[in-house]
């Protein structure tokens, strides 16, 4: 969800289906920012907007002013103190991958295909060892030069089945380019090109504005990421 210039955007699709109804607002607020390439079925967005009808039938007229790859999946009233990128208190992201020699192009459309398999055992030890409160400035970069880079992973796990293999993370928030540094990390581990106390000397590595930090040099490809869930505190959802 943000502009690029000289390419279509979600962001921009919203905005103007939301015109359609009536919204006389600038630019709407969005739980996060994604790569071109990267999917959401989870993202979140905040806007003010006089609708007399139900919620239901105003995800039903927004849905008829979107493009066929866009849709709103749900709409409901919040408090006004709701803000989807700051009130949130955590995040989830869902990387898909695939073991194969050989090109196939339906699957990369959504995965990133990676060869040689990797190890599942080393990559889900190497996910646990992201678990907790770490400095990642490694593994990308804040949204405003200088912020912080600390985050807290609340949870990460690796999962196969088949020649298929997922990557779940819940941080409380996230570095730009940092879920695809990570997966492309943990592959490398279960390839053995990589190993855990690697894995583990990134995370000791400070950042901040005076800090020079190498950072993690295998990246996986934008495809295979999708923001699926955002958490907020109950009492901005609920509205008297």
């Amino acid at each position: 969800m943000q502009y690029q210039s000289g390419c279509r955007t979600v962001q921009e699709v919203v905005e103007k289906a939301l015109r359609q109804l009536g919204w006389q607002g600038v630019h709407l607020q969005a739980a996060g920012r994604t790569d071109a390439g990267v999917h959401a079925s989870g993202q979140v967005v905040a806007f003010d907007l006089e609708w007399k009808h139900s919620m239901q039938k105003l995800c039903l007229a927004l849905n008829a002013h979107l493009p066929p790859d866009v849709a709103a999946r749900m709409a409901r009233p919040v408090h006004p103190d709701f803000n989807p990128r700051r009130s949130a208190l955590s995040r989830t992201y869902r990387y898909h991958l695939f073991f194969e020699v050989g090109r196939d192009p339906l699957r990369e459309r959504y995965a990133w295909r990676v060869w040689p398999p990797a190890d599942p055992a080393k990559a889900q030890q190497a996910a646990e060892a992201l678990i907790g409160r770490h400095d990642f400035a490694a593994f990308g970069s804040p949204p405003k030069p200088g912020n912080s880079t600390v985050r807290t992973v609340l949870a990460a796990g690796w999962q196969e089945i088949g020649t298929s293999a997922v990557f779940e993370v819940t941080a409380d928030a996230f570095l730009y380019h940092m879920v695809r540094r990570m997966v492309g990390l943990l592959a490398a581990v279960g390839q053995s090109k990589y190993s855990l106390e690697d894995v583990r000397s990134y995370l000791d590595q400070p950042g901040g504005p005076d800090a020079t930090t190498a950072k993690v040099q295998v990246m996986a490809d934008p495809q295979g990421l999708f923001l699926t869930d955002v958490r907020y505190p109950a009492h901005l959802l609920a509205v008297e």
